[in-house]
């Protein structure tokens, strides 16, 4: 397994399989791996002749007064954890080369960015898509692995894929949980024991919503009434959002038909937590 800082560099080896006419498979993240970040790598794996693992911590889609500086970082634990997934090549740059002074362009999707967590984040989507399109200009995969946990995340790189006709092919995996129901995410380790005990409320609450979806419940606004009382039953709870909105629009729907994304944001203490879950009514 190789790691490798420099951008020519990655690119250097990319264009070389590609020429060979191998397949690469590539996965972005931020570090510090838990299994949601394998079940991508193993899948990615299994789909490609190389795999190709991006580790950084893209200052970008931190806002002033986020967790850029104490985001959980173990370069060593991920790069272990990396090579028993099989991984080819970890492409590790540094933030000066990402963004070399003085830096000046950006991508967004616009509507689809300013909504749910864009709401509560300015800039947050902006930097995601950017750094996004860098590195896939950079590792020139055939196949870039992300997971439904960003439903909103997802979405946008999809759209901004289309439409920028970037001859890649997304996957997007289903999220991956811990057996009490907890989505897992590397901001779990923020949590204290109480808070994550209580933080199993998430995804009951998504379960229930479902259920009444599914019971035949037509008024959005009843399901996320009955949300928002059991996330408010945990007293540390507190609410950014809980929305009922269609897949491809990323709006709030008037009534329950269609792809839909139950999905929510909820700070228990400083820690945010996201999770959502998908419907077809």
């Amino acid at each position: 397994m190789k790691v490798i800082s420099s951008i020519n560099g990655m690119q250097n080896w990319s264009k070389q399989m590609r020429c060979k006419g191998k397949t690469i498979g590539f996965v972005p993240m931020m570090g510090y791996l838990h299994e949601g970040h394998l079940s991508l790598l193993r899948k990615a794996r299994e789909e490609n002749d190389y795999l190709v693992m991006s580790i950084f911590v893209n200052p970008t889609q931190f806002g002033p007064k986020e967790d850029l500086g104490r985001y959980p970082r173990d370069f060593g634990r991920d790069k272990k954890l990396a090579k028993l997934c099989g991984v080819d090549v970890i492409f590790y740059p540094e933030a000066k080369k990402m963004y070399p002074a003085p830096y000046k362009t950006y991508v967004e999707v616009e509507d689809l960015s300013d909504v749910l967590c864009g709401k509560s984040r300015p800039g947050h989507f902006r930097g995601v898509t950017t750094v996004v399109l860098k590195l896939f200009n950079i590792v020139l995969p055939n196949t870039a692995y992300f997971g439904w946990k960003d439903a909103q995340q997802a979405i946008i790189i999809n759209k901004m894929v289309k439409d920028l006709n970037l001859p890649i092919k997304i996957k997007t995996l289903p999220i991956a949980r811990e057996e009490n129901g907890l989505a897992l995410s590397s901001r779990n380790t923020y949590l204290k024991e109480d808070q994550r005990r209580q933080a199993i409320i998430l995804d009951k609450a998504l379960q229930v919503a479902v259920g009444m979806i599914q019971s035949g419940y037509k008024d959005p606004r009843r399901i996320v009434a009955k949300m928002r009382k059991m996330i408010k039953s945990q007293k540390t709870g507190r609410i950014d959002y809980v929305e009922i909105v269609d897949m491809n629009t990323l709006k709030p729907v008037k009534k329950i038909k269609g792809r839909l994304l139950i999905c929510l944001a909820v700070f228990f203490g400083k820690t945010r937590l996201i999770d959502n879950a998908i419907i077809c009514a």
